[in-house]
């Protein structure tokens, strides 16, 4: 247990431990414009002892929303929103980067004044998103087919990652961190399965890599390497993303990533019941490709979160839903103390309930 404690330099950033809040949409943002407000920024410090926090992943346009409520980075309302967010973890000794989003596909006309959402290919993903409708009450509906990108536009969202980056800087974010897995836009542009383009934005492993390169470079150019990292999920499957050739085009973009000297990469794991293991060569073949930190995320309890870094194949562990109910989990941690259960019908939307209301240990006894 000792090393998920052990302080950590990530380029210029100072980390307390190797504990990492993992982005998680939460939905709570004041209505209209999907601004981020107080009641964000008390849950955000409530978890301030890990070692980094990442947002929740935050759409960078309107194009880039595909659920109801979720915060943006492109409005003067969402910047000085975000800013009171990143105030009061500061004040409470965290850091936190922004998770920078595009869902792509993953989205509804509702979103988009009736239009259809973008993706590098039209193909339907077969795929749910959460969407409240007039009378307040939240559900689950289908995506649809989605209008393919036209080439001209690409350029256009490579800009819109861009604006978003220097916009989290000037909320006071510690970085970005890029989402390209999970079945959303970048994601669906590395894989074989989503995009099935002409140009040079489909075909070949290199194709496929252009936007993610294109968006980390823009980014990096803007910002600063030191202060992006990079979210990829090499074994998720849901969503239309059983692409046979992920694993070595993971291994590719780790490579690109490497290159661009970028602080983290972040993978996002399988965390169902019975997920397949990580096989421990994916791991040996991603240290030999990607210099910089490793973070993983899916499913991690405090041992196994132990044993990955004792075997050199991470150096911090997220965690998610552990973190929506103990916003003291690192104490819980270091203190071998019991585990609150968080109320699933209270994850997205509504107010403080299921949301900043959970205690800590020591409070609860």
């Amino acid at each position: 247990m000792n090393l998920l404690f052990n302080p950590l330099n990530m380029r210029q950033l100072s980390l307390a431990n190797r504990i990492v809040m993992a982005p998680m949409t939460r939905s709570r943002t004041t209505q209209p414009g999907d601004i981020p407000n107080a009641m964000m920024a008390t849950y955000y410090a409530q978890r301030a002892t890990a070692g980094l926090i990442i947002s929740e992943a935050t759409q960078i346009s309107r194009q880039g929303q595909g659920y109801s409520f979720t915060a943006g980075i492109y409005s003067d309302a969402q910047i000085a929103g975000w800013r009171e967010v990143t105030e009061a973890v500061h004040a409470a000794g965290g850091r936190i980067f922004l998770q920078l989003w595009h869902v792509g596909r993953m989205s509804h006309p509702v979103f988009h004044d009736g239009a259809l959402p973008v993706a590098p290919s039209a193909i339907d993903p077969q795929a749910q998103v959460w969407v409240v409708n007039a009378d307040g009450v939240g559900g689950m509906v289908d995506c649809p087919e989605p209008r393919e990108l036209a080439h001209a536009e690409i350029a256009g969202i490579v800009q819109d990652f861009r604006q978003g980056a220097i916009n989290a800087m000037a909320a006071g974010f510690d970085g970005v961190e890029i989402h390209g897995a999970n079945g959303y836009l970048i994601d669906q542009f590395l894989r074989t399965t989503s995009n099935h383009r002409r140009d040079e934005y489909g075909g070949s492993t290199e194709n496929r890599l252009r936007l993610l390169a294109q968006i980390t470079k823009a980014i990096a150019d803007e910002i600063g390497a030191e202060r992006v990292g990079v979210r990829l999920a090499p074994f998720i499957t849901a969503r239309g993303m059983n692409c046979p050739e992920i694993i070595p085009t993971i291994l590719a973009a780790a490579s690109l990533l490497n290159a661009l000297n970028i602080a983290y990469l972040h993978l996002s794991e399988a965390d169902w019941d019975d997920a397949p293991q990580i096989p421990a060569q994916f791991r040996q073949q991603l240290r030999q490709v990607f210099s910089g930190k490793i973070i993983v995320a899916g499913g991690y309890t405090a041992s196994k979160a132990h044993d990955v870094i004792a075997a050199g194949y991470a150096d911090l562990v997220a965690f998610g839903r552990p973190f929506v109910a103990n916003p003291d989990l690192a104490a819980r941690f270091a203190r071998d103390e019991p585990l609150a259960d968080l109320n699933p019908t209270q994850l997205f939307g509504g107010d403080a309930r299921g949301y900043i209301d959970y205690p800590s240990y020591t409070d609860h006894q």
